[in-house]
């Protein structure tokens, strides 16, 4: 049995989580889980469908990309997933789909606004929108690159990537991630559904005021605040 068998374990449930929940068509997506007292996660490998996904196909590295375990060729995202486990020493899973209603919003190159309380109960401000990148940047190590562009729009707003748990890539498609794997797949769902819900919104008004600042604090709190009262 593999060293790093528990660690596919959650990447292989990670991904296998993706089309149930209608997040990706194909292969247009992976998820990774990261052990970092390790030093290495495990993601899913590049093209191979779903529905023939296996535990022993995931591919484990280090968070300099070297590869540590698998016969096939990594996700062709995992340089942005080995950048941001090394920056960011609290991510545990990291999610990567091209959903239909959070890639239209990356296409759009606008963050996602705050407009109702569903998007309140998890996070107090737009989704963000980092800018496409510089073309010298494109033509470099793309992926490696995706990873700063993300660090670095966060760092722009002075958001806390912990406290935030996603974004889009303008002109690309939603990034997701959280404590634990299974966190991310559930940021990822809530993206995805914020932005059906805003996109909705925007149809039915264009005009649709944001959601007042009262609402945001009063939701944002009772689900995540000191005195939390939400859930059991």
């Amino acid at each position: 049995m593999s060293d790093y068998q528990q660690l596919k374990e959650t990447a292989h449930a990670a991904n296998m989580q993706l089309p149930d929940l209608g997040l990706v068509l194909f292969t247009f997506g992976n998820a990774s889980a990261a052990d970092h007292e390790r030093g290495v996660f495990a993601i899913k490998p590049s093209g191979v469908p779903y529905t023939e996904l296996k535990v022993e196909d995931m591919v484990v590295l280090s968070f300099d990309n070297e590869l540590i375990e698998g016969d096939l060729r990594p996700s062709s995202d995992t340089k942005t997933h080995a950048l941001l486990y090394k920056n960011w020493p609290e991510v545990g899973g990291i999610v990567h789909t091209h959903s239909t209603y959070g890639t239209a919003w990356a296409q759009t190159q606008l963050p996602i606004p705050i407009m109702g309380t569903t998007h309140a109960d998890h996070l107090t401000v737009d989704i963000p929108c980092a800018p496409p990148m510089a073309d010298e940047m494109i033509a470099g190590d793309y992926e490696h690159e995706t990873g700063w562009q993300i660090i670095n729009h966060l760092a722009q707003l002075n958001l806390d990537p912990m406290e935030i748990g996603m974004i889009l890539v303008g002109n690309h498609a939603p990034f997701t991630w959280g404590k634990t794997a299974e966190k991310a797949v559930y940021n990822s769902a809530v993206l995805e559904e914020v932005a059906r819900m805003a996109h909705l919104t925007l149809q039915i008004n264009p005009a649709a005021p944001r959601l007042k600042d009262s609402l945001v604090t009063k939701h944002w709190e009772r689900k995540h605040g000191k005195n939390a009262y939400y859930g059991q």
